[in-house]
């Protein structure tokens, strides 16, 4: 009786071990967790940063893994260009979207939905195509007024807490419901500013 209780207690110690093992394992085995913060840019910066700015209207997206990451790839018609040189169709990449049953979220990438539209501004991927410059602080969706017809830009990051360098704190803002033809023009100064055209 005695050995019986002994070779039980020994069962039991060595599963427990074991499940500790396995949980620590798992634990070490999980990829480092990284926050996002993101540093407030100017429009100046955004054009200076960017290879292409362009409105587009978002048509499909697909993600997928690559290289032990979730990554998704939107394909956007382009509908004008306010900087750079672009096909009619372009793909953007971002980290992060769903495979399967598993998400992968990475805070300050912007989200897109079919039909969206949109201002971006575009840095060249090295792994083809391109993704958004800034992320949300490159991201400035169009939204019409349907009694008037007016269109306004409001930036993705009006809504996301950014870093602000000069006063190091983080603040909410960024441009609100602007009407689309002043940011227009203010885009073409960024970008003249950004080619050395105008000081």
């Amino acid at each position: 009786m005695p050995m019986k209780l002994h070779f039980k207690a020994r069962m039991i110690f060595s599963r427990r071990r074991l499940l500790l093992l396995l949980a620590l394992f798992s634990l070490l085995s999980l990829p480092a967790v990284r926050g996002t913060t993101l540093v407030r840019l100017s429009l100046d910066q955004l054009a200076a940063g960017s290879d292409a700015v362009a409105r587009v209207n978002f048509a499909s997206a697909e993600s997928r893994w690559e290289n032990g990451t979730i990554w998704t790839i939107t394909t956007v018609k382009v509908v004008e260009i306010m900087k750079g040189d672009l096909p009619g169709e372009i793909s953007v990449r971002l980290p992060g979207g769903r495979v399967g049953h598993l998400t992968s979220t990475v805070e300050g990438t912007p989200k897109f939905n079919m039909g969206d539209d949109a201002v971006v501004f575009l840095k060249r991927s090295r792994a083809g195509g391109f993704t958004v410059a800034g992320w949300v602080e490159g991201t400035f969706r169009i939204s019409r007024d349907a009694r008037s017809g007016n269109q306004t830009v409001t930036q993705d990051s009006s809504s996301f807490a950014v870093f602000d360098a000069a006063t190091r704190t983080f603040r909410t803002e960024g441009i609100r419901r602007m009407p689309i033809d002043e940011f227009r023009a203010r885009i073409a100064t960024a970008v003249a500013r950004s080619q050395g055209n105008i000081r």
